[in-house]
């Protein structure tokens, strides 16, 4: 069984679940994949703040395959993929953006590093430039 948590960020920077739903509503085992992915947003962000003025969306999908059909108490994550799809301005902002989530994915995001520990982990990574090509 895949189980799913998508994050975007705010206005404020921070991350809200979408589809609009309550934490109230996870079980524990997609309260570790909140965690995680929101983790990695905020080291994201974090990483931007000096760099890029105004990151225009990011979000963070992560899903993790469990070992049973349904959730019970004896199921076990097999694996791990994260997506990050990211907006930005400019081709250089994308570079950065880039970077910022390489560096959070490899080293910085400490829930990462503990997934990683846990199962496999793989990574995606969309990143588009919606205006100037030459900055």
């Amino acid at each position: 069984m895949v189980q799913k948590i998508t994050l975007h960020m705010n206005k404020e920077h921070s991350f809200v679940l979408f589809p609009e739903r309550s934490l109230e509503s996870l079980n524990p085992k997609e309260m570790l994949l909140y965690a995680t992915a929101d983790c990695a947003g905020r080291t994201i962000v974090g990483l931007l703040k000096e760099h890029v003025d105004d990151l225009l969306s990011l979000s963070l999908t992560l899903e993790g395959v469990l070992s049973t059909a349904t959730v019970v108490a004896e199921s076990k994550y097999n694996s791990f993929n994260i997506i990050y799809s990211a907006e930005c301005r400019t081709l250089k902002e994308q570079m950065v953006v880039s970077r910022a989530i390489n560096l959070a994915h490899d080293k910085y995001c400490g829930m990462l590093q503990m997934l990683r520990r846990i199962a496999p982990l793989s990574h995606e990574t969309s990143i588009v430039a919606t205006g100037e090509t030459n900055s």
